[in-house]
């Protein structure tokens, strides 16, 4: 495990219209952003409602549904991110083909 994140999350902005029915239940799709820096009020997470391909190329306005705060990492989610991308790098620096 990498983080325990505690959220918030205001109902009465949830778009109904996007709730989408499964065989075991109704849900939303929601997008969690962690920043560096914490709030004023002790935050450092955002919650939105998930945008479509085409809501982001006509660059709409993303919809804020609550915050949250990081309640725990072990450190390693930045890490393993950064190394996965330098094994991606090291990958295609090795692509240099003569033809």
């Amino acid at each position: 495990m990498g983080a325990v994140i505690n959220f918030n999350i205001n109902l009465e902005k949830l778009d109904k219209s996007k709730i989408i029915k499964g065989k075991n239940g109704s849900y939303m799709n929601l997008t969690l952003s962690v920043n560096d820096e914490v709030s004023q009020y002790g935050d450092n997470a955002s919650i939105f409602l998930a945008q479509t391909q085409e809501e982001r190329k006509s660059k709409s306005p993303r919809t804020y549904v609550g915050n949250g705060k990081v309640a725990w990492t072990d450190g390693n989610i930045q890490a393993v991110q950064r190394e996965a991308a330098q094994a991606v790098a090291a990958e295609e620096d090795d692509l240099d083909l003569p033809f």
